[in-house]
């Protein structure tokens, strides 16, 4: 069998709400509105569980933490990555990089993207080189432009060890 890369890739959406928490990346951005969500509402990290999830074919977040358990309810999203890269490792899987975009109309995002990329790489044990989080807004078009909810998409590659 041939070691060649595996790529995959997630997308999450929450509708957002006045007066929650709004949670990217790990990091806590101060704004008037939070996602509407089991867990934290992280979008950004339940993309990326998905996209290391698929690349390895197994499963989805919500397989492996249906919003139906107590056991996630309000649970940090960045625990639920930790326990997604212990089961890559588990099959003998490592990563080499992952690429979020976080689409938003607000709030500004790009001020807190270093810091998010130091919380990811933190978790999953990368470099920060190995980890990009951007930002794009849909114009005012749409669900995201009426600041009705947030979107990420997250790809990874990922190699069997």
């Amino acid at each position: 069998m041939i070691n060649l890369p595996r790529i995959g890739h997630g997308y999450d959406v929450h509708a957002l709400k006045e007066g929650l928490r709004l949670v990217l990346c790990g990091v806590e951005i101060e704004h008037t509105k939070g996602c509407i969500a089991h867990s934290d509402g992280d979008v950004a990290i339940h993309a990326l569980c998905d996209a290391l999830l698929g690349a390895a074919a197994l499963g989805d977040i919500g397989y492996h933490f249906p919003d139906t358990s107590n056991e996630f309810k309000n649970i940090d999203s960045m625990i639920l990555l930790r326990k997604v890269a212990s089961v890559l490792k588990e099959n003998n899987y490592a990563i080499g990089n992952i690429d979020i975009t976080i689409i938003a109309q607000k709030p500004k995002v790009n001020p807190f993207t270093l810091e998010m990329r130091g919380r990811i790489s933190d978790v999953l044990d990368l470099t920060l080189d190995q980890v990009s989080v951007k930002a794009t807004t849909t114009e005012k078009l749409g669900f995201t432009g009426r600041e009705e909810g947030i979107a990420s998409e997250a790809v990874a590659l990922i190699y069997r060890n």
